[in-house]
């Protein structure tokens, strides 16, 4: 029997297809789900999702190993791998599906995501404000299969060459050491 603690983050910062293929390769990270959150329509579809219309948020569920990375520690993989000072906007990304949210599980992990942030505004990280919303979490809808492990599936599909494989490589080489098999 493990004595692994798992728990859950939900996090939204741009795509999912980049998101996930970030987030997998960190050690203590279980497993990712990409997913719709924070929206107005029950089971939503890709399709739905990308007309804003649903209010939808792409997002990541991340199942995590507590012991070995903590929910502050994926925080700042969060904030280091996209820009929380765009409204509703990832790079060529637009719409309020790629805004930059936390949905938090829990009364620590709001005050985690709080904290964070505050600190991240004292220590003037970035040159704009934050504009990341910490939401209390609603419920989460599965993307459909296809989604799923969408970069590891398709390296060669255009989006996944030009925009996730730089996106991936620049996040290796600054987290060396806290990737699985350090990035082998």
């Amino acid at each position: 029997m493990s004595n692994t603690i798992n728990e859950v983050a939900i996090l939204a910062n741009g795509c999912f297809w980049c998101t996930e293929a970030i987030f997998q390769q960190l050690k203590g990270v279980v497993k990712v789900t990409p997913g719709y959150i924070g929206g107005i329509k029950e089971n939503p579809t890709y399709k739905e999702v990308c007309t804003g219309e649903t209010l939808h948020a792409e997002a990541l569920r991340i199942e995590f190993n507590s012991q070995e990375i903590t929910y502050k520690e994926l925080l700042e993989v969060f904030f280091a791998t996209h820009d929380p000072t765009t409204l509703n906007r990832q790079g060529n990304d637009i719409g309020t599906q790629y805004r930059s949210e936390i949905f938090y599980i829990s009364e620590q992990q709001k005050q985690d995501a709080e904290e964070y942030v505050e600190w991240l505004i004292k220590a003037d990280v970035f040159p704009n404000p934050i504009v990341t919303k910490i939401t209390e979490a609603t419920k989460f809808w599965e993307a459909e299969d296809y989604h799923i492990n969408y970069f590891n599936n398709n390296p060669n599909q255009s989006y996944c060459a030009a925009v996730i494989k730089p996106k991936v490589s620049k996040f290796q080489k600054i987290y060396h050491e806290q990737l699985k098999n350090n990035g082998i």
